[in-house]
């Protein structure tokens, strides 16, 4: 059976993971990381091959997590660089730098914002490939 390649990644007050292989997982295995994700009240999104969940962790505890799961997963960190000193002026991320705010945001932003940081924010969505 292929493992699946998650890519974790520590946001202020949440984590991500990119599912690199996730187009090659059996529907047990998906099935296996939604439950993953469910559990920890988090949203799985099929178009990013990714899932978000709202809380604090650090890499060596994601690692706990899935190893005590019946997942079988490589998991790698992906280190945040910040890459603008701009940071949020409203909402619920206000004050974070655009850079450490989770995937899911950052695509409800793309729709939903038109503001004087839009340029940070497709810079970011750029680099992010969203």
């Amino acid at each position: 059976m292929i493992k699946a390649k998650l890519f974790f990644t520590k946001y202020t007050n949440s984590f991500s993971v990119y599912i690199q292989n996730l187009e090659e997982l059996s529907v047990q295995q998906i099935q296996e990381l939604q439950n993953f994700v469910s559990v920890r009240r988090g949203i799985f999104d099929f178009e990013t091959y990714s899932f978000v969940v709202q809380k604090r962790l650090e890499f060596e505890e994601f690692l706990a997590l899935i190893k005590n799961s019946e997942i079988e997963a490589t998991c790698n960190e992906k280190l945040l660089e910040i890459k603008t000193n701009a940071r949020i002026e409203f909402g619920k991320y206000k004050g974070l730098f655009y850079s450490e705010v989770p995937d899911s945001y950052l695509k409800w932003l793309k729709i939903n914002y038109r503001g004087k940081d839009r340029e940070t924010l497709d810079i970011e969505l750029k680099s992010r490939n969203l």
